[in-house]
Order: structure tokens, then sequence, then C-alpha cells
């Protein structure tokens, strides 16, 4: 009987408090590198590959701990990319709320799982082999019945606990904080056209996927983080991986160089600026702000102008491509009251032609780089100026 009692309070193990939790902490990080560098980097978009003994690991350790088909959350995810804060978005807090993606973000997964429009399209690549269709897939919630079993089995009834950590491990901070928090709250290193955020500089809680704007600007990098502040627990493991044999990195983001000053606009600048693009509409974007904020002092006894400012203040630094065309509207009716503001967003829509006029050879683009620097700097707006020689520095 005090058998049976001792292994109901504390399982095979009878392990500690403090190694139930180093446990519970071990087991739900492996899972967290599963996703990110297996199901994020690797299968979704092609960033490295793996070897085959790592990527069977990850493969069967995701089946335990969370049930997930890879299938199902790659394509899910390549769909969030083409979609993002626009209708077919699976999980935008943009058009669902922010609320409902953090705390429904599983909820969401789920629904958009079923769409088999979804996974024909966005799903191709993934691994098909007999494994994939007579078990991960087939018995896709088996692995976290023998996980349940396995912790109750070490654990004791405390077991069930670390289970139910283990199974809201990744709906809680893959769901509802990278999916809505990161569409939401932090900053942003880089103008890209969506409203993603790097949560945090330092990425260890969830391996890197803190650094979610980085992810969205270059979307196909290995490597997440992009300044010399912050960190991708993520980018550690691969890079051992690689050392190791086990993963082969594919691509990573360009390296931001700028060169001497004195050059002229060439190809080479044109390549560059079409390259670190969402880095320069950030910068353009410091310049709006500042005349912004010059503006709404200036306007603050014209209450009507003020007022119309004001409510559209936010939206001036975002990209055009995810406000709806009433705001938009409102946007171009608010800024009429300033010329310098009416200047600066007008021209910001030209320069994206640069990059958006897939029509146009090189040379055509070279061309209008050119003219359209030689524009801003007889604006007469003395930040734009500047900006506009900057952009010479420009080299991948």
């Amino acid at each position: 009987m005090d058998k049976i009692i001792s292994f109901i309070t504390g399982g095979f193990t009878q392990a500690s408090s403090l190694q139930i939790f180093l446990f519970t902490l071990l087991v739900t990080h492996i899972t967290i590198l599963g996703v990110t560098i297996f199901l994020h980097r690797s299968q979704a978009h092609r960033a490295l590959d793996l070897h085959p003994f790592v990527m069977h690991f990850f493969r069967f350790w995701l089946w335990m701990t969370t049930g997930m088909v890879t299938k199902e959350w790659v394509a899910i995810h390549r769909k969030h990319h083409a979609k993002c804060e626009r209708e077919g978005d699976p999980h935008s807090p943009m058009i669902f709320g922010i609320w409902k993606v953090f705390f429904g973000g599983a909820e969401l997964y789920r629904e958009e799982a079923a769409n088999q429009e979804t996974l024909l399209r966005f799903g191709k690549g993934t691994p098909d082999d007999w494994l994939e269709q007579n078990l991960y897939s087939k018995h896709s919630s088996l692995g976290i019945m023998i996980t349940l079993v396995i912790d109750i089995a070490l654990f004791g009834i405390v077991g069930l606990t670390v289970w139910a950590i283990q199974m809201a491990w990744i709906p809680f901070w893959a769901a509802g904080v990278v999916n809505g928090a990161g569409h939401y709250w932090g900053y942003r290193n880089y103008n890209s056209p969506d409203t993603s955020t790097n949560l945090f500089p330092i990425g260890l809680i969830i391996g890197g996927e803190e650094l979610h704007n980085n992810h969205h600007a270059f979307a196909t990098s290995a490597k997440f983080s992009s300044t010399w502040y912050e960190f991708d627990l993520g980018w550690c493991y691969i890079r051992l991986l690689s050392f190791l044999g086990l993963a082969k990195i594919k691509k990573i983001a360009p390296r931001l160089i700028l060169s001497d000053s004195n050059r002229n606009i060439d190809l080479i600048t044109l390549n560059g600026i079409i390259t670190h693009r969402y880095e320069i509409m950030a910068r353009y974007a410091d310049i709006i702000k500042k005349v912004m904020n010059h503006e709404l002092k200036t306007l603050r006894n014209s209450h009507d102008c003020y007022i119309r400012l004001k409510k559209v203040n936010a939206d001036l630094y975002k990209h055009e491509s995810i406000i709806n065309p009433e705001k938009l509207a409102e946007v171009d009716k608010a800024i009429s009251s300033s010329k310098s503001l009416s200047i600066l967003i007008e021209m910001r829509r030209d320069l994206a032609h640069v990059w958006d006029s897939s029509n146009l050879t090189s040379e055509q683009l070279l061309s209008y780089l050119k003219t359209w620097c030689k524009r801003a700097q007889m604006s007469g707006i003395c930040d734009l100026e500047k900006f506009a020689f900057s952009l010479k520095r420009y080299v991948v």
C-alpha cells in the first residue's frame, strides 16, 4: 500500500520539486527548438536543410509533445506570410483582434488546419513518408497520450501538471504570443508590409521567435537577429548543428553595408536599395515622425487640422498595403493641411515604385531612382535631402 501511495505522489523517480521544474523547462525548450528550427526555419521557409536524423528526431518529438502535423503547421504559416494582415490571413490580430489571437490562437490554427485548400496550396514539400501517412498524421493524438502516460509514470499525480504545461506551451507562446503580440506590441527594425514587431531583443524563451519583425523582413533567413544588441538562441543551435555536420545553412539576411558616400548611384546602389528596402523605409518613417511632431506643435491652435492629423498619426508609419482605402483617404485628407507631410507621403509612394515595378528593366529603375533623388534634394525638406544623399551608400 505504501508503494502505491508513493508511486501516486511521486512516480518512479520520486523527484524533488526543483528536479520536476528543470525537467519541464528542458522538455518544453526542446519543443520550442523543434518548432523554430524544424517547422519554421527548415520546413516552412527552407532556410536550412537538416540531417535526416535531426529532422526525424524533431518530427517524433513534436508528435509526442504537441500532436501537430508538419504539413498543417507549414501550410498555415506560409499562408500567413502570403496573406499577411489581409483577408485570408489565418491569425492576424488586425483581422481577428488581439485578444482573439492571443487567447484563441490555437482555435484559429485548428480551423485553418481543416481547410484542405490551404493544405494543398501551401503544404507542398513537407514529409510524406510511411511514418507520416500511417502514424504522425493518421494518429496525431496518440503521441500526446503516450507523453501523458510517461509523465505520470515519472512523477505520479504531478505528472498531470507537467503534461498540461507541455500541451499549453506551444499554443500559448507560438499561437498566442508570436502570432498575436508579435503583430501588436514591440519595436520594428524594418518597415515591412505588415504590422510584425520584435517583442524583445533577446530571443531566449521562444528560441529567437521574439524577433518577429526581423523574420518578416527577411523570411527565408535562418538567422533572426539583425542588430548587435539582438540575440537569437535558435541561431546558436543552428550554428552548432552546422558545425557538427547535422545542418546546412542555405540563406541568411544580407548584411547592411554603407559604402563611401562620394560614389555615384549605379546598378550596385539600386540592388542595395531593393535588398534593404524595409530598413530604408524604416528610416523614412523616422523622417515622417519628426516632421509630424513639428506639424502637430505648429497646428495646435488650428483645432480641426490638429485633430485630423492626430487621428491618422499611427497610420502614417504603416505600409500602405495594409491600410484600407477609407483609412487611406482619411490620411490624404489630414495631411493636405501640411505641405511637408504631403510631399513626404507622395515621395514615399514614388520611392516604393523602385522595388514594386517588376515590369521595368534595371536601367529604367536606375533612371527612375536618380530622378527621385534629384526631386528629394530639391524638396526643401532638409531631412529628406539628407536621406536622398545617403541612398548612394547602399550596397549588398
